[in-house]
């Protein structure tokens, strides 16, 4: 029995959900957001309270029961309160700054780095060993990121490179002589 299904994703103030088949769009005040369910899940409002049913007893149909709950409750959460990854970059010479609508990366790489912002997705720079992605869908802010941090993944030996903020990068010890 999937524990996360069981429970009914609560619709705060402000925000709206409608079904039609096995879509449901919810608005709220950063926009809307729409998922398409697949057919081994019920969707079923009521009032302000969206639940997720599994048709059947098949492991795909509990398998689907408590992502499809997890997404209509990111639906929500991305409508109200937005989702938002934070990088930090180090590195002597390391630094971004946004220029238009396009993140200047300067990784120590033989040229700059000019990362286009796709839309739907806001970055910033408060400071230039810092970038905030954020955005009201949570696939598309992680993805952003990830491809930002993919320019210079930090290495293990002096931590240089562009991590996520909090993360821990193990590391190792050099060669002696």
């Amino acid at each position: 029995m999937s524990r996360i299904g069981k429970k009914p994703v609560e619709l705060p103030s402000g925000v709206s959900a409608s079904l039609s088949g096995q879509t449901i769009e919810v608005k709220g005040p950063k926009g809307t957001l729409s998922f398409n369910a697949t057919d081994d899940v019920t969707i079923t409002i009521d009032g302000n309270t969206v639940t997720v049913e599994p048709r059947g007893k098949s492991k795909r149909a509990r398998q689907q029961w408590g992502m499809s709950r997890t997404i209509v409750a990111n639906l929500v959460t991305g409508v109200t309160e937005g989702f938002k990854k934070e990088l930090e970059i180090q590195g002597v010479g390391y630094r971004a700054q946004m220029q238009g609508n396009s993140l200047k990366l300067n990784l120590g790489l033989s040229h700059d780095v000019d990362f286009p912002v796709p839309a739907g997705v806001t970055v910033t720079c408060p400071k230039q060993t810092e970038i905030v992605v954020e955005g009201i869908d949570p696939q598309l802010v992680g993805q952003v990121a990830a491809n930002i941090r993919e320019w210079r993944a930090p290495e293990p030996y002096k931590g240089k490179g562009i991590r996520y903020k909090g993360e821990f990068i193990f590391r190792k010890e050099g060669k002696k002589k």
